[in-house]
């Protein structure tokens, strides 16, 4: 029987700005399989802008919040 050499895996090569977009853009699609779940458990799910983050160079990214009620509940003003 022969041993099994591990070894790490090599990293995709990629720089911050497309591993920031790729974590973005990951969350994003995780946020929209909660959102379908929650709609299939009976809730009505609206998301809402809570603030806009800006880096001082003209960057900027909405943040949001979501806001869930149960199947025929009033929304909130």
């Amino acid at each position: 029987m022969t041993a099994t050499q591990f070894a790490p895996a090599a990293m995709p090569d990629t720089d911050s700005q497309k591993r920031a977009v790729d974590r973005v853009a990951e969350a994003a699609h995780r946020l929209n399989d909660a959102v379908q779940r929650a709609i299939a458990a009976g809730y009505s799910v609206e998301l809402v802008r809570t603030s806009r983050h800006h880096d001082g160079t003209g960057n900027w990214g909405d943040q949001i919040v979501p806001t869930v009620r149960p199947n025929g509940a009033a929304k909130s003003a």
